[in-house]
């Protein structure tokens, strides 16, 4: 688990625009380790974690891309069924809300990387590295009740 500085830009929804961002990035030799691309009507948000953010800041700056960088935690998991609401229900235990997540994609040996944005980093990774290898799942029974009908009048 570390800490790493994400990317948001913001792109119109035109044909060869995220082409261009890309070419950028690989003149300036700027390797995209998380990536993650969103659409709207408007225009489209690409979310990415990248190897030199000095390099990428120089690329977007020339190609006048409007970006927003934010902190947010890479957790490797296992690419298992319940390994992310195990991750969730951690967070939760601790009311650590979860703003978004984005799986980044595979790793050796059966693992994936998942991104986070949480509002209290430091919060965030004490709790997961103190729970790291301690199920936090409760058995949650849930009661279904039918609702009370009022007396019929007569």
């Amino acid at each position: 688990m570390e800490k790493c500085l994400q990317f948001s830009i913001f792109l119109a929804n035109k044909p060869g625009v995220l082409s261009q961002l890309f070419r950028g990035l690989a003149k300036a030799k700027v390797n995209i380790t998380t990536l993650s691309v969103m659409d709207s009507s408007e225009h489209g948000v690409i979310r990415m974690i990248v190897d030199s953010a000095a390099d990428t800041r120089k690329v977007l700056k020339k190609l006048n891309f409007p970006v927003q960088e934010t902190d947010v935690i890479s957790v490797t998991l296992s690419n298992k069924p319940g390994a992310a609401a195990d991750l969730c229900d951690k967070l939760s235990a601790a009311h650590i809300d979860i703003a978004y997540m984005y799986c980044a994609g595979g790793s050796a040996r059966g693992r994936t990387v998942v991104v986070i944005k949480v509002p209290d980093i430091k919060k965030a990774v004490k709790v997961l590295e103190n729970n790291n290898n301690k199920s936090t799942r409760r058995d949650m029974k849930i009661k279904l009740r039918r609702p009370k009908t009022p007396a019929r009048r007569r």
